[in-house]
């Protein structure tokens, strides 16, 4: 496929240019205990938040799983990214991140990705420190070497970090799918406001379909 001469973004993924990257799908932010939460009232967590740790659990999380079984199966690369400093204070975070307040701490529990999603030996694990993943780290410059060309991208927040990653990686040129149901925000009005927004950054399928999309793709091989 010549991607210079494309003229739409519905294009199926292509197993041998392709990579999925999960966004901060980490301790620090699903877990009740973890860094973003663990400080936050019970009562606050049932009324503000529960929409997202209800999502968690009951869509987005499941979904990533199966994406990562099937994207595993195909033998197509998987990569992840986290919030993570790469000191322990945090000083060399963004300056959003250090007046956000956020700081995860190198080599810390928050900074792992959740046992549910837990990267094979041999899958990139890319620590951030601002909110997209293609300003402080050096994702770019892997892809290149990869060879990829086509980013499937889900994870956490949909209006932030993800929403980042898919302008960035749009603009640097890559052909991104979002898996929307694959995704969470902590209300359904900024999943679906954010997913208003970048539709003409990206391609937006859903699990079952790009699943479907893998098992005929895969099949034909």
């Amino acid at each position: 496929m010549d991607y210079n001469k494309l003229t739409t973004r519905l294009v199926k993924v292509e197993p041998a240019n392709s990579a999925i990257l999960f966004i901060d799908v980490q301790n620090f932010c699903v877990r009740r205990d973890g860094g973003e939460f663990k400080d936050t009232p019970q009562s606050e967590i049932d009324t503000k938040y529960a929409y997202y740790f209800d999502r968690l659990s009951s869509v987005a999380v499941p979904n990533m799983q199966r994406l990562l079984a099937k994207f595993r199966e195909s033998g197509i690369e998987v990569l992840h990214t986290t919030i993570e400093s790469l000191t322990l204070d945090g000083r060399d975070r963004s300056l959003d991140y250090k007046i956000t307040g956020f700081n995860v701490p190198k080599g810390s529990w928050d900074g792992k990705v959740i046992d549910e999603l837990e990267p094979l030996e041999d899958e990139i694990v890319f620590p951030k420190s601002s909110s997209s993943v293609f300003v402080s780290t050096h994702i770019d410059y892997v892809l290149r070497n990869l060879g990829v060309r086509q980013l499937v991208i889900c994870g956490l927040l949909t209006d932030q970090c993800v929403e980042s990653a898919v302008r960035d990686a749009c603009d640097l040129g890559y052909l991104v799918t979002l898996v929307p149901d694959a995704c969470a925000s902590y209300t359904r009005d900024r999943e679906q406001f954010s997913l208003n927004a970048i539709k003409g950054y990206c391609r937006q399928v859903s699990t079952d379909e790009l699943l479907a999309e893998l098992a005929d793709v895969t099949a034909v091989k």
